[in-house]
């Protein structure tokens, strides 16, 4: 089951895996109670301990620069002096893996 909220909704859904842990969840929720038109109903979140810490390594991955600046001055360094070495039979079986996975996708 999906909820559509201001028309934005997840494509994917995780379900618990066996059913007495969706009853438990079920059981777990209490109903809202609404008290007088007056006072305004807050709503809450909670997050689970893991949420938190994915958020936390998110926000270190966000904030973690796309291109090592030190590594690629460095090879630009060993390029110009020309003491730069290519290991071709390196270079030869990662193209090789990645052949083999583009022909073993189809």
């Amino acid at each position: 089951m999906s909820i559509d909220i201001n028309g934005i909704s997840s494509p994917k859904v995780h379900a618990p895996t066996d059913d007495s842990k969706l009853k438990q969840s079920v059981e777990q929720q209490q109903p809202v109670k609404s008290e007088s038109s007056q006072s305004s109903a807050a709503d809450t979140v909670s997050l689970s301990d893991n949420a938190v810490q994915l958020g936390k390594v998110d926000n270190v991955a966000i904030a973690a620069p796309v291109v090592d600046a030190k590594r690629v001055e460095a090879m630009k360094d060993a390029i110009s002096s020309g003491s730069y070495e290519i290991d071709t039979e390196k270079v030869a079986n990662k193209l090789m893996q990645f052949e083999s996975i583009l022909t073993s996708e189809k």
